[in-house]
Formats: structure tokens, sequence, C-alpha cells
């Protein structure tokens, strides 16, 4: 090899080694986040405003100095409303982008896919949206309502103000909705509610041809009897749902939905006309008026550059859910998952309505219920809520099986899913 040559190869070496050092020396300089949600397929319409609002956070939060005297660093990945494709996203998150957290999912389905991986690598995610319970992870911090944070309490509301005595209990083919549903037909049950008084019907998602399955709910309330539908429709196919009700002549007057996943960003940018009157069950609306959420919302459009953008309960979760992530590694003095799950329990951070909502043992958050009329402009008249926070009950006091567990991640029980009749621990997993 001639003098030049080595020469050459000499000095590419040491560039490539001084490349090499400056991208570690820059991965050691932040803490990177993963952010893993659908911004494509059927659940892109609810998902992508919460990559928007994690982004959001992390610049807020860097512009604050950072976590631990280090930048954080966004990293976005695109599951597309593919449930498997969540597993293998969420482990390339952790094994290869070295994430400190992830903040991820919106569907059941997703979230039961990323869980084994997340209890595989101990990691640390947080959920944002409602569920249907039945479920502790160690790894996993739900900060969206459980049944009785969200769907126990509009289904009260429905008998008590609006006299509902028959139920139409309708749902994406999915594991939220029918373990759902399962819980609210034995609460129905338990409240003197006959079974020919309640039907229920599954469509896949992004459904969207529901003349049918409307005159059958149309059929089923001509009965005598003030019904109801209690919706756990996810995604695009709410849009035809509210449509084809109109189409067929049924107001909310006549048989009022209350939904579990509509609010103010499916409603943004669709007719509302339809859904004028109808009903959701969240723990914030963008109409509650908090001085800690107008600046929230004001923040939120001039981040965006847009002053149509809305903001939702899934949204509030996140925020929540990222400052007390931030609150536990401070706390804590490390972003070791295993140091900031045991740090996390206890923190309590204010909340957009009024107050602080607090981690739980059973990895769960203190939260306020509200229910919202559906108006023209696409926002919610709230018409009722809790006196104060409710605590969540991640196993259902109403299913065999699930009353006689908790979940109390503290040493020295740390269980998801502890027996307190066998006074034995179900499992790793605290799932059933």
């Amino acid at each position: 090899m001639s003098f030049m040559s080595r020469s050459f190869l000499k000095s590419a070496i040491v560039a490539g080694g001084v490349a090499l050092s400056a991208i570690a020396a820059h991965a050691q300089n932040t803490i990177k986040v993963g952010v893993l949600h659908s911004l494509s397929g059927t659940m892109a319409i609810s998902e992508t405003t919460l990559k928007d609002v994690m982004l959001m956070l992390i610049e807020d939060q860097n512009k604050k100095g950072g976590l631990l005297g280090k930048k954080l660093e966004p990293v976005v990945v695109d599951p597309a409303s593919n449930w498997p494709l969540f597993a293998e996203k969420a482990r390339e998150l952790v094994q290869k982008d070295k994430v400190a957290a992830i903040f991820c999912c919106w569907t059941s389905v997703s979230r039961k896919s990323v869980l084994p991986v997340v209890e595989e690598l101990n990691t640390v995610v947080f959920y944002p949206v409602q569920y249907e319970g039945e479920e502790s992870s160690k790894n996993i911090f739900y900060t969206g309502a459980a049944p009785n944070q969200q769907a126990i309490p509009a289904v009260d509301y429905l008998a008590e103000n609006e006299k509902v005595q028959r139920w139409v209990l309708a749902g994406t083919d999915y594991v939220y909705p029918r373990t759902t549903n399962k819980i609210l037909e034995a609460y129905l049950k338990s409240k003197g509610v006959k079974p020919e008084d309640i039907m229920i019907n599954y469509t896949p998602f992004g459904h969207s041809d529901w003349q049918t399955i409307v005159a059958d709910i149309k059929k089923f309330g001509s009965a005598g009897k003030k019904t109801a539908v209690v919706s756990t429709i996810n995604g695009d196919a709410n849009v035809p749902f509210y449509k084809e009700l109109a189409n067929q002549g049924i107001k909310a007057t006549d048989i009022p939905v209350v939904a579990f996943s509509v609010g103010e960003e499916e409603l943004a940018g669709i007719d509302t006309k339809p859904l004028v009157g109808h009903l959701a069950a969240w723990n914030y609306f963008q109409s509650i008026d908090t001085p800690e959420n107008k600046a929230f919302i004001e923040k939120w459009k001039a981040y965006t550059k847009n002053p149509k953008r809305v903001t939702n309960d899934p949204m509030e979760a996140h925020v929540i859910g990222f400052q007390m992530w931030v609150k536990a590694v401070e706390k804590a003095g490390t972003t070791d998952p295993a140091k900031v799950i045991d740090a996390l329990i206890g923190v309590s951070v204010p909340n957009l309505t009024g107050g602080y909502s607090a981690m739980m043992a059973n990895h769960h958050i203190t939260k306020p219920v509200f229910i919202g009329e559906i108006q023209a402009n696409g926002q919610f008249n709230v018409v009722w809520q809790t006196p104060g926070l409710v605590v969540a009950q991640e196993w259902s006091p109403y299913l065999e099986g699930s009353k006689d567990l908790i979940a109390d991640w503290r040493a020295p029980m740390s269980c998801g899913n502890f027996n307190v009749k066998t006074g034995k621990c179900g499992g790793k997993a605290g799932t059933n």
C-alpha cells in the first residue's frame, strides 16, 4: 500500500472514529422517549393527535432544561393500526433505540400485543385510553379510565337521569368492547335488568354498512321502554354509524347514544348534525373551564399553529402520564425502569380539570368522570360529573374470577392479580 493510500486510510479511520464518538456522545446526552401510535390505518383518526401532543410535551420539557440535565429525544414509530406490529415496534424501541419509556397505543388489542414484550424487556409504558380493566401489569401505567371511571357511571347516568330500561351494547369486535360489555351486562343484571332487555352487537374495525344494525336497534327500542345505546364502537366506523341513525330518524331524544370512544378529535371535521344531543363519557372535555385547561388549550393551538385543533381526553391522560414519568425520574434520579416503576407509585400531578391525579399501587390513576352532550360545534356540554375523583377498580367486582382479585405493585405483595380469598398471586403478568 502506498504512503498516500495509508495516509488516506488512517485519516478515514480517524474521521470515522470521531463521527462514531460524536454519535455515541449524542446518544449519551439525550434521553430517548418512545412514541408508539398509529399514524395510518383505521385508528389514525384517533391516535395521530396523541403523537402530536407527546412531541409538544417533550419540546416543552426541553425548554425547561430537559430531564436530569439531558435533553429528551422523541422516537416516533407508526405501527399503522396493525396489532402484531405494535409488539415488533415496541421491541425495536427498547432494544435498538434504547428508549427510557414508551407512550403508546389506543386499542386494547394493541396494548395486549405490547404487554408481553415490555414485561420481558422490563421497560415503562404509559397507556392513555379508557379500557376494559381486568389487567394490571408491573410495566404498564394506565392513565386512561377503568370501567368504574367511565362505563359504569355512564350507565348509572342513563338509568337515573334518562330513565333507560332497555340497553343496546354496541361495540367494535375486539377485547375492549367485548370485556367492557361483559362487565356492563353483569352490572345491569345485578340491578334487575332482564336478559331480554339487553341487546349486544359487534362489528369489525372500519365497518361502514350500518343499515341493518340500526334498523334492529330501532326495532329493539320500539317495545315501549326507554332505550339507549352504550357504544364502544372505535375509530372511523363511528362516522357512518351516527349518519345511519339520522337517516333512519333516530334522534337523541328517542334513543340516546353514550359513546366511550368519541371525543373532540373524532368530531373535528365531520358533519356533527347527526350527533347533536347524543352523549359521551370521559374524564376530560375541552369545554371544561379551568385555568389549567385554558392554558393547555392555548399552548396546544400555538404549538400546532392551528386555531381549529381540538383537545381530548386521551391527550390529557398523556399530559398526566408524562408529568408523572418526569416526576418519578427526578425522584429516582435515574431513568432505570426498575427504579422509576417503584418511584411512580404515589406520584401526584395536576390534571386539566382542576385538582390532582395520583398514581395508585394498582398502576391506575384517580380521575373525575364527566358526561357530555354533543354540541353542533363538535364540543361537549357537561351535563353530569362525579363529586370528586374516582379510584380505579382494575378488576371488576361484577365478574366471577375477578371480584376476589386486587393489584398492588408495592413490596412485599408486588402482584397484579392477588386473590384475597386464597392469599395467592395469580402470576407475573397480572392478567387473567
